[in-house]
């Protein structure tokens, strides 16, 4: 949903707001320096108090207080008014009309929404889910994650042992996944000692843990060694990216990554991925349910939605095949098919053409003939 229009008319009607607060901060100074004028006046006794406030009546009549305070009111009251027309017209205050009814597992649906937590790191929230939804105490994940952000928040604090700890644990895993967290984690340690000045222990450090690593990032390495030469002032040297805080930010985001991904579980909780998925699509199923408000029968039994569904990129996961032939988008039961030739069908679209040739058929796109048993499955 795109909230530009949105952020647009709120600017305006901040800025007419401010406008209208000026205005009647102006309109009520003019008025209390008159008043204090007449006051001044009438203890200075320079002319009858009635003619003074008859002086002051004139004046205040001139500034004409109260239309100039309705005039910016209104003028406030009316982009106030199309503001909300335009809130009412790009979000709907009513979204349950796209509500499909559905059976839930309750434990499935219990164990997601504490997995959650436990992924956040908000282990009592998870744990308390759990009790009052009389589940077990913890579910399997919950010692993972809770390693997991163990790691994580001491590394947020620069210490590195939990880190390294866990790293020399999953080393072949790790490397075979191409990944150099522990040179990467030793290096930030590094750094961090010729920062403070501590050139000898930063030397100690470098042949102690960086040396096994030279022949493997010799570039990386090279650069290291340079930085011997400006101990206490790495800044200044030809590498001051080395020093950046962001270093820190982002093995501790790579290590939560590659956490979850060595244990098979997803970098962002399934459930806010669901949930981001949901309200980037609702847009489009709104329409939809207004469209087909008359046939609530239909919505509800509906298994495939009548039209395409487009999300972001980060929410596209694995490739979607359209058979040609049949324009049917695949599935576990329709798997798509590699031709012989390397023409691409589904498996109905095959069946129906070798249905009548006994399981030899001639390939839709080219002259090549093929049988159902020299076609492999591609993935499903």
């Amino acid at each position: 949903m795109d909230l530009n229009d949105i952020r647009d008319a709120f600017d305006h009607v901040a800025k007419k707001q401010k406008l209208s607060y000026s205005k009647s901060q102006d309109i009520v100074d003019q008025i209390g320096h008159e008043i204090e004028q007449a006051l001044i006046s009438i203890q200075l006794a320079q002319e009858s108090q009635k003619s003074i406030l008859t002086e002051l009546m004139l004046k205040l009549n001139a500034i004409g207080a109260l239309q100039q305070l309705e005039g910016s009111q209104k003028e406030l009251n009316i982009s106030v008014t199309k503001y909300q027309k335009l809130l009412d017209k790009l979000l709907y205050p009513d979204i349950s009309k796209v509500y499909r009814t559905a059976d839930y597992d309750a434990h499935v649906v219990n164990q997601i929404l504490a997995n959650h937590f436990y992924h956040q790191g908000l282990f009592d929230v998870g744990d308390s889910i759990m009790k009052e939804a009389g589940e077990p105490e913890a579910t399997a994940l919950r010692s993972l994650f809770l390693e997991m952000h163990q790691i994580l928040e001491a590394m947020r604090v620069k210490n590195i042992q939990p880190a390294l700890t866990w790293v020399s644990a999953n080393r072949e895993k790790l490397v075979q996944n191409g990944f150099n967290l522990e040179f990467r984690i030793h290096r930030l340690q590094f750094i961090e000692l010729l920062r403070n000045g501590n050139r000898a222990d930063a030397l100690k450090y470098a042949r102690t843990y960086l040396a096994p690593f030279a022949s493997l990032q010799e570039n990386e390495f090279q650069k290291l060694m340079g930085c011997l030469l400006y101990s206490g002032r790495v800044e200044n040297s030809p590498y001051p990216e080395l020093v950046s805080p962001s270093n820190w930010t982002e093995i501790t985001e790579e290590l939560n990554r590659q956490f979850c991904t060595l244990f098979g579980q997803s970098y962002k909780s399934p459930l806010s991925v669901a949930m981001a998925a949901g309200f980037e699509g609702l847009p489009t199923l709104l329409k939809l349910a207004n469209v087909m408000a008359v046939k609530k029968h239909e919505w509800q039994s509906m298994k495939q939605l009548p039209v395409p569904l487009e999300l972001g990129k980060e929410f596209h996961f694995h490739s979607i095949f359209v058979c040609p032939v049949s324009r049917d988008q695949c599935s576990e039961e329709n798997p798509p098919m590699l031709l012989p030739c390397y023409h691409v069908l589904c498996k109905q679209s095959i069946m129906r053409l070798s249905k009548s040739s006994a399981q030899v058929f001639k390939c839709p796109y080219c002259p090549a003939v093929a049988t159902v048993a020299n076609c492999r499955q591609l993935y499903f």
